[in-house]
């Protein structure tokens, strides 16, 4: 993959999560934070804890941190899979996020 390919793949997965803050807001109490800055996008919940989600471009990664930990994520061709096995990217945030709100939240492609 190409510096170019990444980018506009990576920042359609930016984009969808900033879609996805707005939808889960509108549709729930959630209240989800989200700020964007360049490539990276912090989410803030209720209780003040993060999520944040970075751009890796020499890597060609996605960084996701969050209380449970740190993840890398890498385009496989059809999705954004964890280095280390631990699942597709947008399940991953999906479950971080609903742990930290306390709540049920779908994160979307």
């Amino acid at each position: 993959m190409t510096d170019t390919e990444f980018m506009d793949r990576a920042e359609r997965v930016l984009r969808a999560i900033e879609s996805s803050c707005d939808r889960i807001n509108e549709e729930s109490d959630a209240d989800i934070d989200n700020q964007r800055v360049g490539g990276m996008v912090t989410l803030v919940f209720r209780d003040r804890s993060q999520i944040v989600v970075n751009l890796q471009k020499p890597l060609h990664e996605i960084w996701l941190a969050a209380r449970s930990g740190g993840y890398h994520y890498k385009f496989d061709g059809q999705r954004w899979m964890d280095t280390k096995g631990q699942g597709e990217f947008f399940a991953g945030l999906s479950r971080d996020a609903s742990e930290q709100a306390g709540v049920a939240l779908v994160f979307r492609a």
